[in-house]
C-alpha cells in the first residue's frame, strides 16, 4: 500500500546511537514487530569462491561481528511452510501480523542503521506499519484506520536520555568482560563445530548483490532442523537472506526471509518519520523502561526463576513453570506479569500494558484485531495426555496440565517424555 501525504503530527530531531546493550528498552510488542522485517541467526561464517576472495569462517565471522548496523531501505519476502493446521482468519482482515504463521508476505522495510526504522506488512489493499523513533514507537493498521503510539513517561525518558549520553561517551556500566570481534567469532565458530558442520555453498546473488552463503548443518539425528543456510552481502556483510530447512522435507525451506530488492543508504526523514493518517483514532500505551544497573544486574547467562533448559545445542529444550495459560488467553493482565523474569524487565504497570495490546478481543490497532486467541490456540494445538501440543515443521510447544510451558526444535513426543 502507497504511503499517503499527511502533515507530520510525530516526529524527533536526530538522536544519539545507544549501543544494542541499551537499545533494547523499546517496547517489546514492537521489537518483535520490526525484528521480522532484519531477523537473522548469529553468522557463524564460510568461505568464499567464484569471484569473491577466500575467506576463513573466522575471518567473516569476524566481519560480521564488527560490522556497523547498515542504514538501508527494500522489499523482503517473508515465507513459512510450518506445516500448521488450517488457521481461523476469519476475522482477521487485511494485512496482519498474525499471516506470518503462514503463506507468503511482502514487507517494506526502512532503517538509518541507528535507532529510527521503519517496517511496513503489506496486504493486497492494506498495511501495518511499525515505526520506531528512539524510545517512542508507532503501530497502524490501515484495516482500522487506527494508530498505537508507545512512550517513556517522563522520568524514564530522562534515564533513557541519560543512558544515551553515557553510551556515546562510552561511559555505560559493563557486567563481565565483553571479547573483542576476533574472540567472538572464534567462540562463535567453536560453538557452532560443536553442534553442526559449518560448510560453504556456491556463490550466490541475492537483491542483485554478491553473497556468500553460509550452510550450518546440525549433527543431532532428533532435531527437527534440517540445515541453515544464511546469504551475507560481500561488500557490508549484512545478512540478506535465511533459509531454514526441516529435517522431513529437504527440497523446500520450511522459513524463508529475504530481500528482493535492498539499497544501501538513509532513507528520507519523510519515510522514517511517523505521520497519523487522517480520521485515523490514536492511543497512547506508557510503557515501563527496563531497569540497566550494574550494581543489580543479574549474572550473565543466569536463568530467571522457574526457567530451565535441558539438553544440549540442537535438542536443547526451555522449560517455564508457572504459566496460566488460561488467564493469558482470558486477557488477565496477572497472569503476563506473573510470568518468570517479567519482573526484571518491567514492573507490573510495564507488563500489564504490554500485554493489553495483545489480549483477545482488544480493540482495533491492537495486533490481534478481534482475533480469538482462544479459538487461535485450540486450532493451533493438539490434545495429548501431558496438556495441549502445538507441532510445526521446525518447533515444538507443549503446554502442560499443570502450567508448564516446553518449547524445542524437537519433536513433541520429546516434550512429552520430559514432561512426565
Amino acid at each position: 500500500m502507497t504511503e499517503q501525504p499527511t502533515p507530520q503530527t510525530s516526529s524527533t530531531p536526530s538522536r544519539r546511537t545507544l549501543s544494542t546493550r541499551a537499545r533494547w528498552s523499546v517496547p517489546v510488542v514492537v521489537a518483535v514487530a520490526v525484528g521480522i522485517g532484519f531477523a537473522a541467526p548469529p553468522l557463524l561464517a564460510t568461505a568464499g569462491s567464484d569471484g569473491l576472495p577466500t575467506i576463513t569462517p573466522e575471518q567473516l565471522a569476524e566481519q560480521v561481528a564488527a560490522a556497523e548496523q547498515q542504514p538501508l531501505s527494500g522489499t523482503v519476502v517473508y515465507t513459512a511452510r510450518l506445516g500448521l493446521p488450517e488457521l481461523p482468519f476469519s476475522k482477521v482482515t487485511g494485512a496482519n501480523p498474525v499471516s506470518l504463521l503462514g503463506g507468503s508476505s511482502t514487507m517494506r522495510v526502512w532503517t538509518d542503521g541507528a535507532e529510527r526504522s521503519r517496517a511496513a506488512l503489506l496486504g493486497d489493499v492494506s498495511e501495518y506499519s511499525v515505526v520506531q523513533d528512539g524510545p517512542q514507537a508507532w503501530t497502524y493498521s490501515s484495516t482500522d484506520n487506527a494508530v498505537v503510539h508507545y512512550t517513556l513517561d517522563d522520568a524514564d525518558t530522562a534515564r533513557y536520555d541519560d543512558l544515551a549520553a553515557k553510551a556515546e561517551a562510552g561511559d555505560l556500566p559493563v557486567e563481565g568482560d565483553l571479547p573483542t570481534p576476533a574472540e567472538a567469532a572464534r567462540q562463535a565458530v567453536t560453538m557452532a563445530k560443536a553442534f553442526s558442520t559449518v560448510t560453504l555453498d556456491a556463490q550466490t546473488e541475492v537483491a542483485g548483490r554478491d553473497a556468500y552463503q553460509l550452510v550450518v548443518t546440525p549433527t543431532s539425528q532428533t532435531t527437527l532442523i534440517g540445515r541453515i543456510v544464511v546469504a551475507v552481502d560481500a561488500a557490508t556483510s549484512t545478512p540478506l537472506r535465511l533459509q531454514v530447512w526441516s529435517r522431513a522435507d529437504a527440497q523446500t525451506p520450511a522459513l524463508e526471509l529475504g530481500f528482493t530488492d535492498v539499497t544501501f543508504g538513509t532513507p528520507a526523514d519523510s519515510v522514517l518519520s511517523f505521520s497519523t493518517p487522517p480520521g485515523a483514532s490514536t492511543k497512547d500505551v506508557v510503557v515501563a523502561l527496563p531497569e540497566h544497573d550494574a550494581t543489580t544486574a543479574t549474572v550473565p547467562g543466569a536463568l530467571p526463576e522457574g526457567v530451565t533448559v535441558s539438553g544440549l545445542g540442537w535438542d536443547s529444550v526451555v522449560q517455564v513453570a508457572g504459566v496460566d495459560v488460561a488467564g493469558l488467553l482470558a486477557g488477565d493482565p496477572a497472569a503476563a506479569s506473573a510470568l518468570p523474569g517479567a519482573d526484571r524487565q518491567f514492573d507490573s504497570k510495564g507488563a500489564q500494558q504490554l500485554y493489553d495490546q495483545f489480549a483477545p478481543e482488544k480493540d482495533a490497532g491492537s495486533p490481534l484485531g478481534t482475533l480469538d486467541t482462544s479459538a487461535l490456540y485450540d486450532q493451533l494445538t493438539t490434545a495429548v495426555p501431558e496438556g495441549r501440543l502445538l507441532s510445526s515443521a521446525l518447533l515444538s510447544v507443549l503446554v502442560t496440565d499443570d502450567g508448564r510451558v516446553l518449547v524445542g526444535a524437537v519433536p513433541g513426543e520429546t516434550l512429552q517424555a520430559l514432561a512426565r
